[in-house]
């Protein structure tokens, strides 16, 4: 999995491609949203767009970075949800516990 940062209105975007599947890739997630909240930016946009498949621990490190977030008085939201992880969030009922949108702009837009 890669992770690709832009920031837009003092609101980080981050771009991951390839699976999620947990191991070292998934921790680099959660330790770059620790560096973003130490630099001040607590308003992350997690652009799914390019992730191919995610299994539980991929949602895991999801979780963990939410959870982190918020801890930071800080909001995490989720764009490009793809058909196949969207299912996994509603099996799983974790769609309860993100908010989504179809494109990164308009994710931007409400944390903006």
């Amino acid at each position: 999995m890669k992770i690709k940062e832009k920031i837009e209105s003092h609101v980080a975007v981050l771009t991951l491609s390839g699976k999620m599947m947990g191991g070292p890739e998934t921790t680099a997630l959660h330790d770059h949203i620790r560096g973003l909240i130490n630099d001040g930016i607590t308003k992350v946009v997690i652009d799914l767009g390019e992730v191919k498949w995610m299994n539980s621990s991929g949602m895991g490190v999801l979780m963990a970075c939410t959870t982190t977030l918020k801890n930071a008085k800080g909001h995490l939201v989720l764009a490009r949800v793809s058909e196949k992880v969207q299912s996994l969030l509603v099996i799983t009922q974790l769609i309860k516990v993100f908010e989504t949108y179809e494109t990164v702009e308009r994710a931007v837009a409400k944390l903006s």
